[in-house]
């Protein structure tokens, strides 16, 4: 079979062919690859940049963002049949700490985990993969044109779950309401994939959006915001420290830029009580200048919390499949508008390395 591979560390990437996948267990499903879609991490990759093959391997078949049918099933598997769709997740633990034993791989201890796709496993990019029904996620038929934006989503899914866990037990003495989002002011910074994907995430839950980021407003992200009746704010017009003077204080915070030096001023514009949640990862080394005593006083005096998160757990994609769902229901023409462009898996090249102007999410096209 087809499989788009590169060498970790090296620039080399490259279509190839690979011995097709078998069942080996009777609770592996094998599955047609639909769709797989480009992100940040793939073109970091092709880039030289971090990424570890299997052990034992020179070669690593990329692509963890991933939507297909099910081809096969072991006879142990309850979940799937054939002809039906469903996502795998990205993450392995380390079977060797707590929270992995128990089916949190997203929060390992250890850092010993594999991620397909990424760091000592391969991906999805490639026309068959199997693997275990416990890491499977099946997802209905209504979304099979959307489906493969269930990992994204998983990531704003986590994101803002662990959030609302946080606040309900802070404020169990005097708010026991479930949805602490609700009519609350939420700043998303950076709405590409991920934050677009917090911001229907957050309006299914009843949160006033603003998101921030750095393109014309008539432009296709800050349309697709405003249809969810979110607002849009163009941080080359507003100072990130001036936010909370032109929007008000913000109760959430939700980060998807990346930006250190803009994570860190960001708190500026978070209000008492508030919680602001990172899922943006630095690149480089740079030292950037920091108000140290500020920043802390700020989160002292204001009962403020600083929470990172990364990766998520079979729970957070299957919440992300009902929010794809609820999504696809209320605002339809919004959230197909995610996906900007489908590329056929022999033009790869073209979607590793070309952006468009309105570009949000590239999709590798396999069937």
């Amino acid at each position: 079979m087809k499989a788009i591979a590169i060498v970790p560390g090296t620039t080399d990437v490259s279509l190839i062919d690979v011995q097709e996948p078998q069942l080996s267990a009777p609770d592996e499903v094998k599955i047609r690859m639909w769709q797989v879609g480009i992100c940040g991490t793939d073109r970091e990759e092709v880039s030289g940049g971090r990424a570890d093959a299997p052990e034992g391997q020179q070669k690593l078949i990329i692509g963890h963002e991933m939507f297909g049918q099910v081809v096969e099933v072991g006879s142990a598997v309850t979940k799937v049949k054939e002809g039906d769709f469903g996502v795998f997740m990205v993450r392995r633990g380390c079977n060797q700490c707590e929270a992995c034993r128990n089916g949190r791989s997203d929060m390992c201890f250890t850092g010993n985990y594999t991620e397909r796709g990424i760091k000592g496993a391969d991906g999805y990019q490639a026309e068959f993969v199997v693997d275990k029904e416990q890491y499977l996620v099946k997802v209905l038929p209504e979304l099979k044109n959307i489906g493969v934006l269930t990992e994204p989503m998983s990531v704003a899914a986590k994101a803002i779950d662990e959030s609302l866990i946080i606040q309900q037990a802070r404020f169990r003495d005097f708010d026991k309401t479930e949805n602490w989002l609700q009519g609350k002011k939420a700043l998303i910074a950076g709405i590409g994939p991920i934050g677009l994907m917090a911001a229907f995430a957050l309006r299914l839950r009843g949160a006033e959006v603003i998101g921030m980021d750095i393109v014309d407003e008539n432009t296709l992200r800050p349309s697709i915001l405003k249809q969810l009746g979110g607002k849009y704010l163009d941080g080359r017009k507003t100072k990130t420290t001036d936010i909370d003077e032109v929007c008000g204080e913000a109760d959430f915070i939700f980060e998807a830029t990346g930006i250190a030096k803009l994570q860190i001023q960001l708190l500026d514009a978070l209000a008492i009580n508030g919680i602001y949640v990172a899922t943006g990862i630095p690149a480089g080394d740079r030292p950037i200048s920091v108000e140290a005593a500020t920043v802390m006083q700020q989160l002292v005096l204001k009962n403020q919390v600083l929470l990172g998160s990364v990766n998520a757990s079979i729970h957070h994609y299957e919440m992300a499949v009902g929010d794809l769902a609820a999504s696809l229901e209320k605002w339809p023409d919004a959230i197909n508008a995610i996906i900007t462009e489908k590329v056929p898996f022999k033009d790869f090249d073209r979607a590793l390395h070309q952006h468009n102007e309105d570009e949000i999410k590239v999709v590798v096209e396999w069937q």
